[in-house]
């Protein structure tokens, strides 16, 4: 029997999902170690393999997945068409959904359950189709929010972004240790931001997918899909995705 204290709209989570071949929910337990630009470039290398690829935007906060792939969300321009549900806009092979379709990239100023009913929102009325990989761009850390996505996707697999800061490695080290506890599988590992004097990220229970340099140049290339796909950066994810397929 349904417990019928819960949304009515979880229950619309599963049958959307449920032709989607493999989830991947990208996390970064410290803000700032390149989350999104992982999401989004790892979406466009499983797109590139020729492999049906979705990819949602969760971290409504700091929502930043449309201006790294330079969509411009909004009525007049791109926006998601309505046919049993709403399907999200192809960008270069990847669909796309995020909330600032619907905010034009303005500020979303939602807190706790606020921001907790917009992801069921989202999740419920987005028709994905049939797909091989969804990305999602998780909010940071081990929030309620985060927590939530999970508990609405148990099917989903971590990719946890770290970088050398001692800060970043020891909160992702304690947080996948908490992932684990609680079932969440963790699909690997992918260690960003290095240099040639960057110390040792050691997580030896955990899979390694790729290593990813610094490059100081990436920033111009924000906005720019083409652009985008010529960085060293684009080129290692590709071979991340040997690991996932």
């Amino acid at each position: 029997m349904k417990d019928l204290n819960i949304d009515p709209r979880v229950y619309s989570i599963a049958p959307r999902l449920s032709k989607i071949k493999k989830i991947i929910a990208v996390t970064g337990f410290k803000g700032g170690v390149g989350k999104s630009t992982v999401s989004c470039l790892l979406a466009l290398a499983l797109a590139e393999r020729g492999l049906r690829t979705g990819l949602a935007d969760l971290d409504f906060a700091g929502a930043s997945c449309h201006a790294i792939l330079g969509v411009k969300p909004g009525p007049k321009s791109l926006f998601p068409k309505e046919i049993e549900g709403l399907l999200p806009p192809d960008i270069e092979g990847v669909k796309f959904m995020s909330l600032s379709y619907f905010t034009q990239s303005r500020a979303v100023h939602l807190r706790g359950a606020d921001i907790t009913n917009t992801i069921i929102e989202l999740l419920a009325v987005t028709n994905w189709g049939e797909l091989d990989f969804l990305v999602l761009d998780m909010p940071p850390g081990l929030s309620d929010t985060a927590l939530d996505i999970m508990r609405y996707i148990p099917q989903a697999k971590l990719i946890c972004v770290v970088t050398p800061s001692v800060l970043s490695q020891n909160l992702a080290a304690s947080a996948l240790q908490f992932s684990k506890y609680a079932g969440i599988e963790t699909a690997g590992i992918v260690k960003n931001l290095l240099t040639d004097n960057s110390p040792h990220i050691d997580f030896a229970n955990f899979k390694t997918l790729v290593e990813l340099k610094t490059d100081e140049n990436f920033e111009n290339n924000i906005g720019d899909i083409k652009k985008l796909k010529n960085t060293d950066i684009f080129r290692n994810l590709e071979l991340a995705v040997e690991k996932l397929v």
